[in-house]
C-alpha cells in the first residue's frame, strides 16, 4: 500500500503546476495571418486596409512592416502612411507624434512635404467635441493654441517646398487662420468690454489691429476701440479711433447698432 507524506503530495502538485503551465505554454494565443509575409506584402495589404477604412488594422500592419524590415522605402513609406492613418483615426497627439519623428529621421525625403502639410491639418481639424458643436463654435472662439500650430507647419511647409502640391491648399489655411486668429482677439475684447474691462478690452482689440492689420474682424475691433475708449473717458483717443474706423470702415454695420445676432435660439450663452 502506497503512502504519501506531505512533502510528496507537495512535490506532486508543484510538477503538475509545471506541467499545466508548460501545456498552455505550448498552445498558441493567435495565429499571426501575416508570418512570412514580405515588405511588399505588408504595405500593400496595409494600404488596402486603409482605403476600406480599416485604419486600426492598417496602423498594426505598418508596425510590423517597420519592425520586420526596418530599412528601404516601404519602412519609410510607413511610418508616413501611418500618421495619416492615425489622423483619420481622430488621434491627433499619435498622428503628431508619427509626422514629427518621419521629419526628424528622414528630412530629405521626396514626400516630407507631406508630412508638414499633414500637421498642420491634423491641428487645423481638431475636433471641437460635443458642446463646441451644438455652440455653434467657431475656431475664432476655440483656444488658438491649434490654430498657431497649424498655422507655422503650414507656414514651415510653403517657405521650405514652396512649389510643392499642398503649397496652395496651405496658402489658403494661412489666411483662414489669421482671420480666425484676429477674430479671436477680437472676441476676448468683446468679452472684457460686456464685462465692464475697459483697459482689457483695449489691449485685445488694439492687438488684433497690430498683429492682424488686413483681417476682417478689424472692423470690429475698432469699433471695441471707440466705445471702450469712451467708456474710459479717453476723449481724445476716442475720436482718433472713430476717425480711422469711418475712414477705413465708412459703412460699417456697427454705426447702425452693428450686425444682427444669428444664434440659434436654443443657443443660451
Amino acid at each position: 500500500m502506497a503512502r504519501f507524506t506531505l512533502g510528496s503530495l507537495a512535490g506532486n502538485a508543484a510538477l503538475i503546476g509545471a506541467l499545466l503551465l508548460g501545456g498552455c505554454g505550448l498552445m498558441p494565443d493567435e495565429i499571426d495571418e501575416t508570418a512570412g509575409w514580405n515588405a511588399q506584402k505588408l504595405y500593400s495589404e496595409a494600404k488596402a486596409s486603409m482605403g476600406e477604412g480599416g485604419y486600426d488594422r492598417a496602423v498594426k500592419l505598418f508596425e510590423k512592416l517597420e519592425a520586420r524590415y526596418p530599412y528601404g522605402r516601404y519602412a519609410q513609406q510607413a511610418q508616413l502612411e501611418s500618421a495619416y492613418a492615425y489622423y483619420k483615426q481622430g488621434e491627433a497627439a499619435m498622428a503628431l507624434a508619427a509626422a514629427d519623428r518621419f521629419i526628424k529621421l528622414h528630412p530629405n525625403h521626396p514626400n516630407v512635404d507631406y508630412a508638414y502639410y499633414l500637421k498642420g491639418l491634423v491641428n487645423f481639424n481638431e475636433d471641437l467635441g460635443l458642446f463646441a458643436g451644438l455652440s455653434n463654435q467657431d475656431l475664432s472662439e476655440r483656444d488658438p493654441k491649434g490654430a498657431r500650430e497649424a498655422f507655422e507647419s503650414f507656414r514651415e511647409l510653403i517657405t521650405r517646398f514652396p512649389e510643392s502640391r499642398y503649397a496652395e491648399d496651405s496658402r489658403k489655411r494661412m489666411q483662414y487662420l489669421v482671420n480666425s486668429l484676429a477674430a479671436h482677439e477680437v472676441h476676448v475684447a468683446r468679452y472684457y468690454y460686456r464685462r465692464g474691462a475697459y483697459v482689457a478690452a483695449v489691449n485685445r482689440a488694439k492687438s488684433a489691429l497690430t498683429s492682424f492689420p488686413q483681417a476682417p474682424a478689424n472692423e470690429e475691433a475698432l469699433f471695441l476701440l471707440v466705445r471702450s475708449y469712451d467708456a474710459l473717458g479717453m476723449t481724445e483717443l476716442r475720436d482718433d479711433s472713430d476717425r480711422v474706423m469711418r475712414k477705413n470702415f465708412p459703412n460699417s454695420v456697427y454705426f447702425s447698432g452693428g450686425p444682427a445676432d444669428t444664434r440659434p435660439w436654443w443657443q443660451l450663452w
